[in-house]
């Protein structure tokens, strides 16, 4: 039975820690809140650090929000790297900045310790269905070792390159992402606001060269208005600025993505960060002082 550390037990974390304990795992976690009771049931242990998990656990898996959450749980008082020894692998699911993985990762290499950066796309539907895209920088040796693991949680697994590069596949994926979401948004104002029915255009559409699994999935959030998060606005802000950041740094131009960011900064502002990133639509409807459909 492979010993398993999870750290991060939100939205997407409980449900891909709950697909490895039905794949047979042990785990072991720790959470800023009390992990699900369903997990504790399973036979899940709960640790009271990050550097108790890496002393019980083979593999640790993190999956928190942001970069500076990834540095505390590895490096912070009683983090993953005080309870690591030669030998074990640390496994960074977050969406974080791919610069930022890379010194962590020689920082663990230092400790005898395998890194993979390992950031995923599908949101909680594909956390709770085990089919997430997951894209993975590191070593092929390390790679092999956790893939059966991966194959619990996703569909789509490719090993990217060294560490850095799943991170960077991550950030040109929400780049993709948002374009899409504003596209489908804009797309579904200019039909209803002409008087069209947006749920038949968007239907009409599904079947053409423009259909995709945004116009599908957040294209319905649109016209029923359930803007309950997946994805909230406030990741998708993270994301775009890893984006931004990084076509600074590299001194390229993304103005799209600056364009979408200005978008979710909108929404944030009127106070929408907490809502699903297919809220998008909103700022767009605010401008235009129409909407998509009525709730």
């Amino acid at each position: 039975m492979t010993k398993v550390g999870f750290i991060g037990l939100g939205i997407m974390g409980a449900p891909m820690a709950a697909n490895l304990q039905t794949g047979g795992c042990k785990l072991y976690l720790h959470d800023i809140k009390n992990p699900p009771v369903s997990l504790i049931e399973g036979g899940a242990t709960v640790c009271t650090s990050g550097a108790e998990v890496a002393k019980r656990a083979d593999i640790i898996i993190i999956m928190v929000p942001d970069t500076p959450h990834v540095e505390a749980a590895l490096f912070g008082e009683d983090g993953v790297a005080q309870g690591l020894s030669s030998g074990k692998t640390v496994v960074d699911m977050s969406s974080i900045s791919p610069l930022a993985t890379k010194e962590f990762a020689k920082k663990i290499n230092k400790l005898g310790c395998e890194y993979l950066d390992a950031p995923v796309s599908g949101g909680e539907v594909g956390a709770k269905s085990a089919s997430l895209t997951i894209m993975v920088g590191g070593s092929e040796k390390a790679f092999n070792l956790v893939k059966p693991l991966f194959e619990l949680m996703g569909k789509n697994i490719t090993l990217v390159g060294g560490n850095g590069d799943g991170q960077t596949t991550k950030v040109a994926n929400q780049i993709i992402v948002a374009l899409n979401i504003q596209a489908v948004a804009e797309a579904l104002l200019f039909a209803s606001k002409a008087g069209a029915d947006p749920a038949k255009v968007r239907q009409a559409l599904m079947g053409g060269f423009a259909s995709s699994r945004i116009l599908e999935v957040h294209g319905e959030r649109m016209i029923k208005r359930t803007f309950n998060p997946g994805f909230r606005i406030e990741l998708h802000q993270k994301d775009l600025n890893l984006a931004l950041q990084g076509a600074k740094a590299l001194g390229v131009s993304l103005p799209n993505t600056a364009a979408a960011q200005e978008l979710m900064n909108a929404c944030a502002a009127n106070g929408m960060s907490g809502l699903d990133h297919s809220a998008l639509c909103r700022a767009i409807e605010l401008m235009s002082n129409h909407e998509i459909a009525k709730a």
